[in-house]
């Protein structure tokens, strides 16, 4: 039995947290558009990009324009591509509207375009993350770029550059060329910011051993760093000699005892080292 065992959590408290996840999520995502995005007049991308560009052209309160579009695309998803978006997504799709217009009073946080579209970026990319979390999205253009990559064969990937890039182009006509730019540099923080979200910053290291003592290795690192090891059954390329190699996961806080074993057990030893972004499984992140 591995000590590192998490504790499952009870099915009715983890669905109960994913909603706290939407919600928490959506409120981020639409404060960051309403202190930074809106005021500095970034649209970058998503309903939130068209909302800024019909509130500049328009007058038209972003909450309203966001309702307007969410709310139907969400409808044309379930019609169009089946029931797999569920509960959480509708509440995303409603509520982060609501918080737009709850806190359409707030002060800009800045004036500065740059540093609008930065910190704008940051917070939509940390709001996003958070509702990723939670199983869910807050609907809007990336429902239309899944309708848009069904009926048309068009990557997914490719479906949501053409929309966002749609609504950035069509920023700089409305703005100006500047103000575009700026919302890509936005777009290009958002979902930095969401791959840090999901991964963290937890990196661990993955190392791929082939040692002369791989025994005593694999019993170094079972016993004394308690990680599991797994045996991967490998042929040297030259000499054409069975070399199994030793496969294992670490912490980056363990990763030096790693090496201290290996090194005393067989100096000769050779090892790779990798960054290992996300681990899922017993020990590591809870699946």
């Amino acid at each position: 039995m591995r000590k590192r065992r998490e504790k499952a959590m009870p099915p009715t408290v983890e669905g109960a947290l994913e909603y706290v996840y939407v919600l928490v999520g959506a409120a981020v995502v639409a404060v960051a558009f309403n202190v930074f995005l809106l005021p500095n007049r970034i649209a970058s991308g998503g309903v939130s990009g068209v909302s800024t560009i019909m509130h500049a052209l328009f007058g038209i309160e972003p909450a309203y324009v966001q309702w307007a579009l969410n709310i139907p695309l969400f409808i044309a998803g379930v019609v169009l591509l089946g029931r797999q978006f569920g509960v959480k997504t509708f509440v995303g799709t409603v509520f982060l509207p609501l918080v737009v217009y709850m806190t359409k009073g707030m002060e800009p946080a800045t004036t500065n375009p740059l540093l609008g579209a930065i910190f704008g970026g940051i917070g939509v990319g940390l709001g996003l993350g958070i509702v990723f979390r939670g199983r869910a999205s807050t609907g809007g253009t990336d429902l239309a770029a899944q309708i848009i990559h069904k009926y048309t064969g068009l990557s997914l990937g490719m479906c949501v550059i053409l929309i966002d890039g749609l609504i950035v182009l069509t920023a700089a006509f409305v703005f100006d060329i500047e103000r575009a730019l700026y919302a890509l540099i936005a777009l290009y923080v958002t979902s930095k910011t969401i791959d840090l979200v999901q991964v963290g910053l937890g990196y661990s290291k993955i190392a791929l051993i082939i040692t002369n003592e791989e025994e005593k290795v694999r019993r170094a690192i079972l016993h004394e760093i308690d990680r599991g090891v797994t045996r991967l059954p490998a042929y040297g390329g030259y000499t054409e000699h069975e070399r199994p190699v030793l496969m294992c996961v670490v912490a980056q806080s363990e990763f030096t005892k790693l090496k201290q074993l290996v090194r005393t057990i067989d100096p000769t030893a050779f090892v790779v080292v990798a960054n290992a972004a996300e681990v899922l499984g017993e020990g590591f992140q809870r699946t």
